[in-house]
């Protein structure tokens, strides 16, 4: 069988399976054209064309087994390969690390222009970095910078070690095992990064199975989603130079921290490629707004 007949058919599986697609592709039959040339060894930058290559079987059972992994168990595909891409790269992941799919990515690979220098980041942040794709992205786009990547989970922190090195990185990007900024040390950061969880808790378990198949730490942050993202709104200017600045994505939580925080300046951004709720503030703004943050978090029994 070749590739594009077998693409099609598996394609068709996943579409009458009832999937949920957004761990990397957003339809059936982009996420069986990766299914299949993974099994095929076929590159996967978009370069591929050969699509009248011919299958030998054991490829083809190989891709029809995951194929029916992937219906029976609705686990994101990336966990089912073990890996995943971002930026241009890929990353090894597994179920202790969320699946990449930042729009960050974008902004990335433009080197976070033109909200920084490019030439004058020499201290980044990743904050909540999990498989540390964000981090490494980073480093290799900005090759002036060290990045430090923190997390609170050890599990995480494994599979970030592990891709720090498969991208010989061990010199440039220190992991570090902290509950937000509570254990990392006394900085100056130019850029601090951060995808942090802002799931509400309550809306965890109503998620299809393939997000539910992620780590909850990596999703849930109380009750209205804002736990960590007014954590690190608080925290950040200690550790932000003086022309620092923070981009911070908190997805489907945009319009309720914007609500909350009215006076807050956040700029929101637009990506070419798709994805929204991501924000940039300097440190200045951060500290003009610090009061105010801070008496949101004392009074969180109000926020609804």
């Amino acid at each position: 069988m070749i590739i594009a007949e077998l693409i099609e058919r598996i394609a068709t599986r996943l579409d009458d399976a009832g999937l949920c697609f957004g761990h990397g592709t957003d339809n059936a039959r982009d996420e069986a054209a990766w299914l299949v040339l993974h099994v095929a060894g076929a590159p996967l930058d978009g370069s591929f064309t050969d699509w009248g290559m011919e299958l030998q079987q054991p490829e083809q059972d190989r891709a029809w087994e995951l194929a029916r992994a992937r219906c029976e168990g609705r686990a994101p595909l990336a966990y089912l390969l073990g890996s995943a891409w971002f930026a241009g790269l890929e990353f090894e992941v597994n179920e202790q690390v969320l699946v990449p799919r930042s729009p960050l990515a974008e902004l990335v690979l433009d080197q976070f222009r033109p909200w920084v220098q490019p030439d004058g980041v020499h201290r980044v942040l990743d904050m909540c970095t999990g498989s540390a794709c964000i981090a490494i992205a980073t480093a290799l786009n900005l090759p002036a910078a060290r990045v430090d990547a923190a997390d609170i989970s050890p599990g995480a922190l494994e599979v970030a070690q592990r891709n720090v090195r498969r991208f010989g990185l061990e010199g440039r990007v220190k992991l570090l095992l902290s509950d937000l900024f509570a254990s990392v040390p006394s900085s100056r950061y130019d850029l601090i990064v951060s995808n942090p969880p802002y799931v509400p808790s309550c809306s965890v378990a109503g998620l299809p199975p393939e997000y539910r198949s992620e780590p909850g730490l990596g999703l849930a942050s109380g009750a209205d989603g804002l736990d960590a993202v007014l954590s690190i709104l608080l925290d950040a200017p200690r550790f932000l130079s003086e022309d620092g600045v923070l981009v911070c994505e908190v997805g489907e939580s945009e319009s309720h921290l914007a609500d909350v925080l009215p006076s807050m300046p956040f700029v929101w951004l637009e990506f070419v490629h798709g994805g929204s709720g991501v924000f940039v503030l300097t440190k200045e703004q951060l500290q003009a707004a610090a009061q105010e943050v801070a008496g949101l978090i004392r009074n969180r029994s109000n926020v609804i």
